[in-house]
């Protein structure tokens, strides 16, 4: 073989080698194109056991739905906290128009809550006779995704009054739903509701225990599943009394029944025996934008509330010899407070609360108390009433395990009780977590005429227009992604001028 022949033959078999390295490599990129947009981490919602993730459900919707963003902000409107730090919350409390309109403001907790259906829409599907999952017929786990269900909806339509629901939650299949009426997403709401209680009804009869420790909320047990779910449609009812004067026996009915299936509150407090952290407490903690208000405080001087000490801290104004304590209290609207960090006035129960607050066992009674009052039924409302501060003030016991004195504190209502001292009272005891229903009742008794608590910030009105939001701004993803919502959003300003449909608006 000549050298020629030789080089050649040496140039193929490279020639060939390069080849068989060019196919390899095509093969290798093949089959890393069909796993490269696996999540290992996190399995497919379709391999997971619909029980596991209730857990999530739960948590997110004390996390996210309930708290967060909304509730933070919304104690700024409420009054019931001050919002400070010179940022975020202190553009609240001075009521900066482009801050509370922006649709970037609640866009987290917009795509939280709806993420949250998402997954509580898989659960009710696995669970449903129909599915061909191994989770299918667990009515029990159904129902508890419907309760979460209706409580994340009622949520979201309070706080931004139309919003999509029939189509929403279809992903690729659908990425621009329309905007249902606030109507009939309250009628979805009850409509759900009653489907289980239905369900839960048909799991206890059953005996079934599908969910076991994964139910944070209540353990499995079933029959506080459906107190919570009667407890809650006394609450959306009350919400239609402006449209519905009729509605209140059918409140008393609803919370007569959560009432008789024990209803304790729907306490969020540890998960396989970690303590859980409160919201407010890591909000608090990270940025120190929350401080005490006068408006509460001065509420609980007058009637000599003794929980003022687990809502603001005390100060010596004077001298070790000559000391002058005070609380220490931000009037809402305080310009140089609000930009200052609420590193001595953000509110005491925050450093002890161990449970995130999805509905307190007080409103159930305070919602007794409300509707008896309204329909001239005295004993009853005094009785409720009693019960609800003293629930309120078993809240504050648990959490600095100590006797506040609620027996004491309701003597001076033993010749009964107003409707304004329900309301006030229900304002008071709704400090911690609750934020977002007061907002409801403020809306409400508005919208009936009524003023309970006199709201006293002076950035409300500015150049007589108004800046307290009617309602919230809806989240920017979809306010750019979704045509529907961007024509509904506008500029933002709508906020200030369009009340709900529940409070009187038209959406």
């Amino acid at each position: 073989m000549s050298n020629q022949q030789k080089i050649s033959t040496q140039i193929m078999k490279k020639i060939f080698s390069i080849a068989l390295i060019a196919l390899a490599a095509a093969s290798c990129s093949d089959d890393t194109m069909d796993t490269i947009n696996k999540d290992n981490a996190n399995p497919p919602a379709d391999k997971v056991p619909a029980y596991l993730q209730i857990t999530d459900a739960i948590m997110s919707t004390g996390f996210t739905t309930t708290s967060g963003a909304y509730a933070w902000y919304i104690s700024s409107f409420t009054e019931q906290e001050f919002g400070s730090g010179n940022n975020q919350l202190m553009k609240a409390e001075l009521r900066n128009a482009n801050e509370l309109a922006s649709s970037t403001t609640y866009n987290n907790e917009w795509n939280g809550t709806y993420g949250n259906l998402m997954n509580l829409k898989q659960i009710i599907a696995k669970t449903s006779e129909e599915s061909t999952s191994n989770d299918a017929g667990q009515l029990d786990l159904m129902g508890m995704a419907q309760v979460l269900t209706a409580l994340n909806f009622g949520v979201l339509t309070d706080l931004h009054g139309d919003i999509p629901c029939s189509e929403a939650l279809q992903g690729l299949d659908n990425i621009q739903p329309s905007l249902d009426k606030q109507e009939d997403v309250y009628k979805y709401i009850f409509a759900t509701l009653d489907a289980a209680i239905d369900n839960l009804s048909k799991a206890k009869d059953a005996g079934m225990a599908n969910v076991g420790e994964q139910d944070i909320l209540y353990g499995n047990d079933l029959e506080q599943w459906i107190a919570a779910a009667y407890a809650l449609k006394a609450r959306y009812k009350l919400h239609t009394l402006y449209r519905n004067p009729a509605v209140l026996s059918e409140v008393i009915d609803a919370a007569g029944k959560a009432v008789a299936n024990g209803f304790s509150g729907m306490y969020i407090t540890s998960f396989n025996g970690v303590t859980c952290d409160n919201p407010w407490s890591a909000y608090v903690w990270s940025r120190l934008y929350t401080g005490c208000t006068t408006t509460v405080g001065n509420i609980m001087l007058a009637t000599g509330d003794p929980r003022i000490d687990g809502y603001c801290f005390a100060e010596n104004f004077g001298t070790d010899d000559q000391p002058d304590w005070q609380y220490v209290l931000c009037e809402p609207g305080d310009e140089a407070y609000a930009k200052e960090s609420a590193w001595y006035y953000y509110p005491v129960w925050i450093d002890y609360s161990p449970s995130i607050q999805v509905m307190s066992e007080a409103e159930l009674y305070f919602i007794l108390a409300e509707a008896y009052a309204r329909t001239n039924q005295p004993t009853d409302a005094s009785i409720f009433f009693n019960m609800a501060v003293l629930a309120n003030f078993d809240d504050y016991a648990n959490i600095f395990g100590a006797d506040f004195g609620g027996d004491d504190f309701i003597t001076q209502w033993a010749g009964g009780v107003t409707l304004k001292d329900i309301m006030v009272q229900k304002y008071i005891s709704q400090i911690r977590d609750e934020q977002i229903e007061t907002y409801n009742d403020i809306r409400r008794c508005k919208a009936l005429g009524e003023e309970f608590i006199t709201l006293s910030n002076p950035w409300n009105n500015q150049n007589g227009i108004n800046r307290w939001p009617e309602r919230l701004p809806y989240g920017n993803s979809s306010v750019i992604s979704n045509s529907k919502i961007k024509e509904a959003y506008g500029d933002g300003s709508y906020i200030f001028t369009e009340k709900t449909w529940l409070y009187g608006g038209t959406r």
